[in-house]
């Protein structure tokens, strides 16, 4: 079959390689698509330790099993499954307290176990044991449903935002991760959404999602203006998916008193320190949280969202490319021309 293969940085290979084969235990899925993840890209561009190259990449995945091992119960063949892909022990505090995102001892797909960038994936017991196979509808096309994982990270953040119906939701960040906690905020009653951006590309591309106010951020006063559409509170709820530093210090410039601060976006190695004005947490009571990742359950909603069209995949994902297209992806994800790029074997 074919498949996409990390050897170290700068070297990605598009390769023959046998069929993996399901033993017991195990699902084996025919893949059908397979998202790009930005994390791909920065693995292909910079490295990463937790890569055990040579290895087949792609989390993003999703497909029709066609082989179930012995002992395996409750999938069938023909089923469409998507994951939750950082595949927890099931044993760990965490994992025994329902944050299995948390585990201590995560397992990824594409990192620990041969990932879905090619014509089969073997899916290991681990994964089915600990609740990280979710079963998805035939209605929801592959291309979409591709982006169950992703979106899941979005459900996992808003859900923890103690958002409630009507709030303002300033979402900072206008690439792919921060449309969907926008769509994902929308969809779990949000009345009124800020996007702010500093690149104009992205926010032409945000103007299709239905967020009520874009803020170019390098031109306009970010606080300023969501401050005018507060009455001078500031948001309910603020989410930085940008992966820079400024963004994540200027939030607390945006949150109204008890409000909430998630930090989606993950800041580089040796670049994640920030200069934060403590007495805005304190004497404003603010909230600031992280979110990394999500469970079996975030995979569900996520879903369960697309399904019933209250997020737009069919909008995020933006190009469809066959798997030796790989590199072609990594070009359009720099440029910011796409949005999330789908791969079909």
């Amino acid at each position: 079959m074919q498949a996409v293969r990390y050897y170290a940085p700068g070297d990605i290979r598009v390769e023959d390689i046998p069929v993996p084969q399901a033993s017991s235990g195990e699902l084996r899925v025919r893949v059908d698509a397979c998202a790009v993840c930005g994390t791909d890209w920065k693995s292909y561009k910079h490295g990463n330790p937790r890569i055990k190259a040579p290895l087949t990449i792609g989390h993003e995945f999703t497909g029709l099993i066609d082989t179930v091992g012995e002992g395996v119960t409750g999938f069938a063949v023909g089923q469409r499954v998507v994951m939750a892909t950082s595949i927890s022990c099931g044993q760990c505090r965490y994992c025994r307290s329902g944050w299995r995102n948390l585990c201590v001892d995560l397992a990824p797909m594409g990192f620990a176990y041969p990932g879905g960038m090619a014509e089969y994936v073997v899916i290991p017991q681990r994964a089915i044991a600990n609740d990280h196979v979710v079963k998805v509808p035939q209605s929801l096309p592959a291309e979409q449903a591709a982006l169950s994982e992703p979106l899941s990270c979005a459900v996992n953040a808003v859900g923890q935002c103690q958002l409630q119906p009507g709030d303002v939701v300033v979402v900072l960040g206008a690439g792919p991760m921060g449309l969907m906690n926008a769509c994902v905020a929308r969809a779990m009653g949000a009345g009124t959404i800020i996007l702010g951006e500093v690149a104009a590309a992205r926010l032409a591309q945000a103007a299709q999602f239905g967020c009520d106010l874009l803020v170019d951020s390098s031109r306009e006063d970010i606080a300023a203006r969501v401050k005018q559409a507060t009455g001078g509170l500031g948001a309910d709820v603020v989410i930085v998916a940008a992966p820079a530093a400024q963004p994540q210090e200027i939030a607390l410039d945006l949150v109204r008193k008890r409000g909430t601060v998630c930090l989606f976006a993950s800041l580089p190695v040796g670049q994640s320190m920030l200069q934060l004005d403590s007495r805005k947490i304190h004497y404003g009571e603010v909230r600031v949280i992280g979110s990394s990742d999500s469970t079996g359950d975030h995979v569900r909603d996520a879903v369960a969202m697309m399904a019933s069209g209250a997020v737009p995949a069919a909008r995020l994902a933006t190009h469809t490319l066959p798997l030796d297209g790989i590199l072609q992806a990594f070009d359009l994800m720099a440029s910011g021309e796409a949005l999330r790029v789908v791969l079909k074997p």
